[in-house]
């Protein structure tokens, strides 16, 4: 494919508009992308600017920027690529996305650390609580050994901490430290 006076200044302003290199290459015929691309480096032409926006951009609905927020949501407006194909040319697209974060205040209820009994492995039932307090290789480890439900091996406020998110977990662990 030859590089014609025309084409190269076909490419120049398509490239100044900010068109991609697919979408030249579309739009010239007959040429790759990467044959764009390596013409636009050999010309040392400057970076794209930015689109002032195309036309899958005109038919995406806007964004209602004038709806009221509930208070426990914290916003931010993000860019996103998405690649999409006309005809046999994939074409690279940015497009802004609102992100949305739910943020929930939940107050710490009343937490009660139940005093432990500090039972040893030996003096452990079925109806004991079997979480470990402390290091297994030290002297004073030992066994929480409050009165657990039936269908638990942990008493009610060590079964809150087993039994949960990952993430709620490490809040609490937090809370306790």
């Amino acid at each position: 494919m030859n590089w014609t006076d025309e084409r190269v200044e076909k490419l120049k302003k398509l490239w100044s508009e900010g068109l991609s290199a697919s979408q030249i290459a579309a739009q010239l015929g007959g040429v790759s992308r990467n044959a764009v691309i390596g013409k636009v480096h050999r010309l040392s032409l400057p970076g794209r600017a930015k689109a002032g926006g195309t036309a899958a951009a005109a038919r995406a609905p806007k964004r209602n920027t004038s709806a009221p927020r509930a208070p426990n949501y914290a916003s931010r407006i993000a860019t996103r690529t998405v690649t999409r194909q006309q005809g046999a040319t994939m074409l690279k697209e940015e497009i802004e996305i609102d992100l949305m974060e739910e943020v929930s205040y939940r107050p710490a209820a009343n937490v009660v650390v139940p005093i432990s009994r500090r039972l040893g492995l030996t003096e452990l039932t079925e109806r004991t609580c079997k979480w470990p307090v402390g290091d297994p290789l030290k002297d004073d480890f030992h066994f929480c050994g409050c009165d657990s439900p039936d269908s638990s091996p942990y008493c009610s406020y060590h079964a809150r901490l087993a039994y949960q998110p990952v993430n709620e977990r490490r809040r609490t662990a937090a809370r306790a430290n």
